[in-house]
């Protein structure tokens, strides 16, 4: 079986939220203060997790990310991968994390069976990455890139926000391109837990290639197929660059990601207005037949764009923190 919506996509990209805390505070994610967290009664177990994965390769999902809040915080992560690994078939498994604790876990993660991480990093100079994020943990981030690498969890991406206020792009490329890291830049999206979001505050893909193509030499990768990055090599590669344009140029027609948050619910886009609800039946004893027929219902109801920009767009209440990417 397959994952299919009404206008013939098929989810195969499953992005897990394995909780919504986070140890950072980034300026245009969440208050200084933080949030206000789901009890972890709320957050599905390791056995309720490890399930409703499981529902989700058996209807053909191949890749499955592991996201948050800040994943590295859910307890006994490793396990979580290793019993994750052992799904028939075998999804690919990645991890979306900040980067803290990865220096000390980065082994443990790929002996367990992870193939690969995404570290955001906003910025490079510590002063920078310090008031983006609130925190002063530059050097840890660093030193979890560079165990990632050693654990052979590869290739190691780096993902960036570009904002107005934020880094030099091109400092922040020429510093992942000096250590073998591969860097994709996101546009700022409207899901922000203030819903403070100004799209005049964000750097589109076309002022970013503006101002790298200054510098650098940029090729763009034909092939692209499903994945949100448009790439490009620098100066002849073999190092590329991506362009993640979810603003300014839209890639929904070829979406294939769905999403569990950390509660158990299932999101067929990031800025969905609904959801479908699978914790409380698992709970209350639901066969994987029923779950399954919550996962496809909820799928099926795919919009057929995130309508940013649109005048009725409406952003979706949960921020990215809940939502997981």
């Amino acid at each position: 079986m397959t994952l299919a919506d009404q206008f013939g996509r098929v989810g195969t990209d499953l992005r897990v939220s394995l909780t919504d805390r986070c140890n950072l505070r980034c300026t245009y994610c969440m208050p200084e203060e933080g949030l206000n967290w789901l009890p972890r009664s709320e957050h599905l177990t390791d056995d309720e997790l490890v399930r409703v994965v499981g529902l989700f390769v058996a209807e053909g999902v191949t890749s499955v990310r592991l996201t948050g809040g800040e994943p590295l915080l859910r307890r006994g992560l490793p396990g979580v991968v290793r019993r994750l690994a052992g799904l028939a078939p075998r999804p690919e498994l990645s991890l979306t994390t900040n980067g803290i604790g990865l220096d000390r876990l980065a082994e443990p993660l790929a002996e367990a069976g992870l193939n690969r991480v995404n570290v955001s990093l906003d910025a490079v100079d510590p002063q920078i990455y310090a008031r983006l994020t609130r925190r002063d943990r530059f050097h840890d981030v660093e030193r979890g890139l560079k165990a990632a690498a050693d654990a052979d969890l590869l290739p190691v991406k780096v993902n960036a926000v570009a904002t107005r206020d934020g880094e030099d792009p091109v400092r922040l490329l020429s510093w992942c391109v000096d250590r073998g890291y591969n860097l994709r830049f996101i546009e700022q999206m409207p899901l922000d837990a203030g819903h403070t979001w100004d799209r005049a505050t964000m750097l589109t893909r076309d002022e970013l290639l503006a101002t790298l193509g200054k510098t650098f030499g940029l090729t763009p990768v034909q092939e692209r197929g499903s994945a949100p990055a448009e790439r490009f090599t620098v100066d002849g590669g073999p190092a590329t660059v991506g362009i993640i344009a979810s603003v300014t140029a839209p890639f929904c027609g070829s979406c294939d990601r769905v999403r569990l948050t950390a509660d158990g619910q299932v999101r067929n886009c990031l800025f969905a207005q609904d959801e479908g609800n699978l914790r409380d039946p698992l709970r209350a004893g639901a066969s994987d037949e029923e779950l399954v027929a919550i996962i496809r219902a909820t799928m099926w109801r795919k919009a057929r764009g995130h309508g940013i920009g649109r005048p009725d767009f409406v952003q979706p209440e949960r921020p990215m923190s809940s939502i997981g990417g």
